[in-house]
């Protein structure tokens, strides 16, 4: 499979499941309405491990740009392909949420707070500050770096275990858990800009704005913590 179709399968398949469950818990009338910031994370984790699970093999899975550039700084990534896996993961992110939008279709109705419908396709920071919001992507994405350089080390020898995915799966979830409670974990540059244009795009009843003001935060806090967390565990792992 092609690398940048791997990416934006990949891509897709993490914001069909990872925006698809919040549709779940906070839309009207929906089978899964309220049931909470477990069910969210929970189903954020298995998406990221579903995704890994599909094209691992073709792309390596980055399925976010944080991930593409942080490697490519500690060079594990050729600079050369960043460009077309970041705009990959994007067009996987926007088809993504297209499908969650048709999935959930009548809900959009039925749900009367813009907020919520925005909720379902970008993050946003449960108390408003800009330079603290940023803070807590970096310091999120920083452990996402770290922890999957961990995880995919030789030295686990986890690579003929088939536990990769679902390991990565269980970092995603764990720092959503942890951390997610300030902006909403993105952590990841494509998963909220494709959802963010697809909210602007698509015909949503009383959607409102996409808060265009916010939407630099998760797309630079992401890549400055990628790169930090790529950094150190270049620096406390250096190759021989």
């Amino acid at each position: 499979m092609n690398v940048y179709l791997a990416e934006v399968i990949g891509t897709m398949i993490l914001i069909l499941l990872g925006d698809g469950v919040v549709a779940n818990v906070v839309l009207n009338r929906s089978k899964g309405q309220n049931s909470g910031w477990i069910v969210i994370t929970t189903g954020w984790g298995l998406a990221v491990a579903m995704a890994v699970y599909a094209v691992g093999w073709a792309s390596g899975a980055h399925i976010n740009p944080a991930v593409t550039v942080g490697l490519a700084v500690i060079g594990k990534f050729p600079w050369a392909q960043v460009p077309g896996y970041i705009v990959a993961q994007v067009i996987g992110a926007f088809i993504g949420a297209v499908l969650v939008w048709l999935a959930y279709y009548p809900h959009w109705a039925e749900t009367e707070d813009p907020a919520l419908k925005l909720a379902v396709f970008s993050t946003g920071p449960a108390i408003r500050n800009y330079p603290l919001n940023f803070i807590t992507e970096v310091i999120g994405t920083f452990m996402l770096l770290l922890g999957v350089l961990f995880i995919i080390d030789p030295n686990n020898n986890l690579g003929a275990t088939g536990l990769i995915p679902l390991l990565v799966g269980f970092l995603v979830w764990s720092i959503g858990l942890s951390l997610g409670g300030p902006t909403g974990y993105a952590i990841n540059p494509a998963r909220d800009l494709g959802p963010r244009i697809a909210h602007a795009i698509l015909p949503i009843p009383g959607k409102g704005d996409s808060d265009w003001e916010y939407a630099w935060v998760p797309i630079v806090g992401p890549i400055v913590g990628g790169i930090i967390g790529a950094l150190v565990y270049a620096a406390l792992w250096p190759p021989a």
